[in-house]
């Protein structure tokens, strides 16, 4: 028994001298430091800095030790439980107070996976990808933007696509969009603006009435696009598709039968929307 005493006596001469050689080292420090003697100092002074001393070393011992984790109380289990309860109790015990259960791996993996899904780009974002950020568009009307397909036609009516509507207001936000096409008469000039207006293109896109413009021949409408010189035309008539493939940067060719690609600047689709990808 007397062992333990003495052990426990040895370390705190040892922690004591510690101390003292500390207070004495801080004070030779000090003293240097403000050009004051050893001789000036009076005891009080020696005790107040070895004070000091001691309440470093314990506050960085303090911070540098682990806190002890609370000891667990065993349980006393009830001589009736059963050998399901009992697994159950076993298993809690083996589990390590740090790991996580099942089900908390579960939700945190769902979490994980949540946020790195991959994310759906907007139609604006699929616009401006598939234009290659083209500032200007020509585009006829006939067979891309019309339900009509032939001039004739448009001196009864004019219905606009309801599928391609969000994607020409897209366009219309980004791009400087030009619609064209040849008519026979005046009024096959107002009733396609008409259409166009109930369409609400006039009013919820960035185009005006004086960017539809309106020709008599197909050469006409191949000498507005030359005029314009867009970065993309979109039209479904392959002769002026190929007429136009030198002067023109991209092409788009609406057909519902897929043609040959007559030049590497030239693509083609059954439609506009499906070009970027709406149906």
């Amino acid at each position: 028994m007397a062992e333990p005493s003495s052990s426990l006596s040895s370390s705190k001469d040892e922690l004591f001298q510690l101390i003292k050689r500390l207070g004495t080292y801080l004070a030779l420090k000090m003293s240097n430091l403000f050009s004051i003697s050893l001789q000036k100092l009076d005891p009080r002074s020696v005790g107040a800095i070895a004070g000091l001393a001691v309440a470093i070393i314990f506050t960085y011992r303090l911070m540098r030790s682990p806190a002890a984790p609370p000891r667990r109380q065993p349980k006393r289990q009830a001589p009736t439980t059963s050998s399901s309860s009992i697994s159950t109790q076993s298993n809690a015990t083996l589990m390590p107070s740090g790991a996580c259960s099942p089900s908390e791996d579960l939700r945190a993996q769902n979490v994980v996976d949540e946020f790195f899904q991959p994310v759906n780009p907007t139609l604006g974002q699929i616009v401006r990808q598939k234009l290659s950020e083209g500032r200007k568009v020509t585009c006829r009307l006939l067979g891309v933007i019309l339900e009509e397909s032939s001039p004739e036609e448009l001196q009864k009516q004019a219905t606009v696509k309801s599928s391609v509507l969000d994607v020409l207001l897209e366009i219309t936000k980004y791009c400087d969009l030009y619609l064209m096409e040849r008519v026979i008469d005046d009024e096959s000039e107002k009733i396609v603006l008409l259409a166009l207006e109930n369409a609400g293109i006039f009013t919820s896109g960035g185009l005006v009435k004086d960017k539809v413009l309106f020709c008599s021949t197909e050469n006409g409408r191949t000498s507005f696009v030359r005029q314009l010189e867009p970065d993309w035309h979109i039209d479904s008539n392959p002769e002026i598709v190929s007429q136009l493939a030198r002067f023109i940067k991209y092409q788009l060719h609406v057909s519902p039968i897929r043609p040959e690609r007559t030049a590497p600047n030239v693509f083609s689709c059954p439609s506009l929307e499906h070009f970027f990808g709406c149906v």
